[in-house]
């Protein structure tokens, strides 16, 4: 498992020994594998075919993990939105190769390992990714909560529940000063995103391809095309757009491009695009988050030459006080 190594450093030795005893419809639907990461005892569970119901995988990860007594890991090429969502929820761990990784007790254990507070990782509200990502734009220092809330069209309710998740996961703090709620943080902009990237979501919840004429309205640049705005990456052939709906267009929506000519990408992304950009381009921090795992080089000298630009020009924003 090269990808665990990459990404976490985490060294994975292969176990060959007896399997324990387990009923023929486990064996039959997954392939069992006993690993040791870095140390830490494992399972990777392998499915033979398209993994059934999130219930049903639950049902039988839990006969394994009890069978080896380790925690069981579910790894797969491929894995659809809502599977996934499914996962996270019931916090079966999992890894799709090469794109994502949940490994909630290896937060744990990696977390120790480090000497850091043992807390597994929390999915972040979009509300709490959006108030977030705002504090870093504002240059960091200190932000009132009511005026993050009428810049972001959020309610003082959202942005008081995003702001108390922010300072729950470690990332903000925040103090009342007279009738004031003040979130605020000593790192610089560029400690904050870097410290706080485990953490973060990649906006893009689903990316359908469309017919350009069905699409009315001018939406924001994305993915390579809003990246080679920002840097000197060619942008390709397919134009990416981003939105924070696409129910308007299911009818025309395909899973592949066609023909690029005529047809374009949009993504679907769990927070508006347009509240956080300040142009024709979604924002920096948003499509970096986008393109974290896109594993092509020059993408991620891109995405490090439009963040080096980015900390340049919040350096001076520091100094904003309340």
């Amino acid at each position: 498992m090269e990808y665990l190594n990459k990404v976490l450093g985490i060294r994975v030795v292969y176990k060959d020994g007896n399997m324990p005893s387990l009923p023929n419809y486990i064996y039959s639907r997954y392939r069992l594998q006993e690993v040791m990461l870095d140390g830490v005892k494992a399972v990777f569970v392998y499915p033979k075919e398209e993994p059934e119901s999130v219930n049903a995988v639950k049902k039988h990860l839990d006969r394994v993990e009890k069978a080896f007594d380790a925690p069981v890991i579910l790894v797969t090429d491929r894995l659809t939105f809502r599977q996934k969502e499914y996962l996270l929820r019931d916090r079966i761990p999992f890894i799709v190769d090469g794109k994502q990784i949940y490994l909630p007790f290896m937060a744990v254990y990696l977390q120790d390992r480090c000497d850091a507070e043992k807390k597994d990782i929390e999915m972040i509200l979009p509300s709490s990714q959006m108030l977030f990502l705002h504090f870093i734009y504002s240059g960091g220092g200190e932000l009132l909560t009511s005026m993050a809330a009428k810049e972001l069209f959020l309610t003082a309710t959202s942005v008081s529940r995003a702001s108390r998740q922010l300072e729950e996961m470690g990332l903000l703090k925040t103090e009342i000063r007279g009738v004031q709620k003040v979130i605020f943080s000593h790192k610089t902009p560029e400690e904050l995103f870097e410290s706080a990237k485990p953490h973060l979501l990649n906006p893009v919840k689903r990316t359908v391809y469309l017919p350009r004429s069905v699409i009315r309205e001018k939406l924001l640049l994305s993915g390579y095309h809003a990246l080679s705005e920002y840097s000197m990456l060619d942008p390709g052939n397919i134009e990416y757009f981003a939105s924070g709906s696409i129910s308007e267009w299911e009818r025309y929506a395909s899973g592949r491009i066609v023909d690029p000519d005529e047809e374009c990408a949009v993504e679907l992304w769990r927070y508006d695009p347009g509240i956080l950009s300040k142009g024709k381009c979604v924002d920096r921090l948003s499509l970096a988050l986008s393109l974290d795992n896109d594993g092509d080089e020059r993408v991620e000298q891109a995405v490090e030459e439009m963040l080096k630009n980015l900390w340049g020009e919040l350096d001076g924003k520091r100094d904003r006080k309340f």
